[in-house]
């Protein structure tokens, strides 16, 4: 039975892979999270119980305690999820951006590598390094083209910076050191168990209590959507079938812009909990975000022909799943929401602007 480490595991889309794996029944899992304002423990609370998981509170930059954690449990491959990843939140506070996604990405390659020396025989030859990033590494595009993994990187936000040096850094410890990394760069997720500091959520939660829904600029910022489920079982499919120092881009060649995005969970709002009005009357146009990329597109075809992998999720039937969790899932959300986050407006450096009435 395989053992993974997953670094990040306890937020959204982290807690999602680690719900997939232990679904299947085969696999051992190893969470390794600090629990910052995104990453939360109720997400996971299905396993408490679960012999084949066990959680470990921790920081990435911290080399002792990653030491200790291959040591003891001796993972088969490691995912790494464990990032800072709100551009708004990048704008306003780029030092923990640095210190998470580039410095602790470092560190955590450095001890994986150690590690990765000692084994022997067919546990080294199978061992593999996943880091997970994202499309905004790769910058804007107009309004043609898509994002392939041979795309020239340009990142425009400190977000996407850090992440692109960090997706550099495990390029470089598999050219200089042989580590048997896999990169993947991932399209916009949407889906249960994300914090509400993104789109769909926020959206939805701002609705719900009747506050105004922010559309930056013109709301046509597009962006490839994807469903967390379809992502997750890309992540596994790469981890186990995909070759050692290639990225794979994953998305499902589904672009929306930010106004069919909220227009969309306005009107799942309508059929679904319907208030006295139409949710979309709740709609405010803002001032745009600093250097907004204007549009992002996935081009999956690598990991589609390699290694079979298709999203499976269509959108309207991921979008309906979302909102019918959410609903559901009320006290999930005013618990990891309270103390930490209102859903103020942030990546302008000033505070709560039009995020409510």
């Amino acid at each position: 039975m395989p053992r993974y480490l997953i670094t990040g595991g306890a937020g959204f889309i982290g807690s999602n892979l680690v719900h997939r794996l232990l679904a299947r029944g085969d696999t051992d899992v190893v969470v390794f999270d600090l629990l910052t304002y995104a990453g939360n423990l109720d997400n996971l609370s299905d396993h408490a119980n679960n012999d084949r998981y066990v959680f470990v509170h921790g920081d990435i930059a911290d080399r002792a305690l990653l030491s200790r954690v291959l040591d003891e449990h001796r993972p088969d491959a490691v995912f790494n999820l464990a990032a800072e990843s709100h551009v708004d939140r990048s704008i306003d506070g780029p030092r923990a951006f640095v210190r998470t996604n580039l410095v602790g990405t470092f560190e955590l390659l450095d001890v994986v590598l150690a590690y990765y020396r000692e084994l022997g025989g067919e546990k080294r030859d199978a061992f593999r390094f996943l880091h997970v990033s994202t499309d905004e590494v790769f910058g804007t595009l107009g309004d043609d083209g898509t994002f392939s993994e041979t795309t020239r990187y340009a990142p425009n936000s400190p977000y996407a910076a850090t992440k692109a040096g960090a997706d550099h850094l495990v390029r470089a410890y598999f050219q200089t050191y042989g580590l048997p990394v896999l990169t993947t760069n991932c399209s916009n997720n949407f889906g249960p168990y994300q914090f509400p500091e993104k789109l769909v959520p926020l959206v939805l939660l701002n609705a719900l209590e009747g506050k105004y829904l922010p559309v930056y600029g013109d709301g046509k910022n597009t962006r490839d959507w994807l469903f967390v489920d379809d992502h997750c079982d890309a992540l596994i499919a790469v981890i186990e079938r995909g070759e050692p120092g290639r990225t794979y881009n994953i998305g499902a060649r589904c672009e929306r812009t930010t106004i069919q995005m909220v227009r969309t969970v306005c009107d799942l709002l309508d059929e679904m909990q319907p208030a006295a009005e139409s949710y979309r009357g709740l709609i405010r146009f803002v001032a745009d975000r600093p250097g907004h990329d204007h549009r992002y597109a996935i081009d999956p075809s690598r990991i589609e022909s390699e290694l079979g992998w298709v999203p499976i999720v269509d959108f309207g039937e991921g979008m309906r799943r979302t909102v019918r969790w959410y609903l559901d899932n009320r006290l999930w959300c005013k618990r990891i929401t309270d103390g930490s986050y209102s859903r103020n407006r942030l990546g302008l450096g000033c505070g709560d602007l039009e995020s409510g009435k």
